[in-house]
């Protein structure tokens, strides 16, 4: 099995290995492309977003800057929408559900490295998936790490660090992201007050 198999599998990898690395240089230079672009230039930034995602549905948008490792690893649905600043180290699987709405400066870290010494310096990593369901709001400077589900129909607020899997139709926020409280008929009615949450 070579690094890319195990990286794709879950399993401890060698990152500076030669293939991925060209890999990860691949999609950065389409990400810098992407980037350069001026805002109403929405065929090529679709065309790029094309070719560099594994999977993407119809009506989406990122706002620039935009980075990824890979891409290959990224599968988004229709009416996604992700703004400034967004990073996706995409090691293993990333995939986002329908009508989500991703906030600025949020990150989706998939990576992970050995906690002792000698393996970390060596470059050996693992990476595990991460899974947006339908209808999610992700808030502003919000991390989402590796193994985790965030469920259909979530808010999650600004600046939580996601470290375990969000039940469906929930607000969640913090570091850690803790359950606040469901999502109801009342919160039809007004906007979120996060300070009452």
């Amino acid at each position: 099995m070579n690094e890319f198999e195990k990286m794709i599998n879950g399993l401890e990898y060698k990152s500076s290995e030669k293939d991925l690395e060209e890999m990860r240089n691949k999609a950065k230079d389409l990400c810098l492309d992407y980037n350069l672009l001026k805002s109403n230039q929405l065929k090529e930034k679709e065309n790029i977003i094309k070719k560099l995602f594994g999977k993407i549905g119809e009506n989406f948008g990122i706002t620039a800057p935009f980075y990824c490792d890979y891409g290959f690893n990224i599968e988004a649905g229709d009416n996604i929408y992700i703004n400034y600043n967004c990073v996706i180290l995409d090691c293993a699987k990333v995939k986002f559900g329908n009508n989500v709405f991703i906030a600025p400066n949020c990150g989706f870290y998939t990576a992970g490295h050995p906690v002792d010494i000698e393996r970390r310096n060596s470059y050996i990593e693992y990476a595990y998936p991460i899974s947006i369901g339908n209808d999610v709001w992700i808030g502003a400077n919000t991390i989402v790490l590796g193994g985790v589900k965030i469920g259909n129909g979530c808010v999650i607020g600004a600046g939580s660090v996601v470290v375990k899997d969000i039940p469906d139709n929930v607000i969640a926020f913090g570091n850690p992201c803790k359950v606040i409280r469901d999502i109801t008929d009342e919160d039809k009615k007004k906007c979120l007050d996060w300070n009452r949450k």
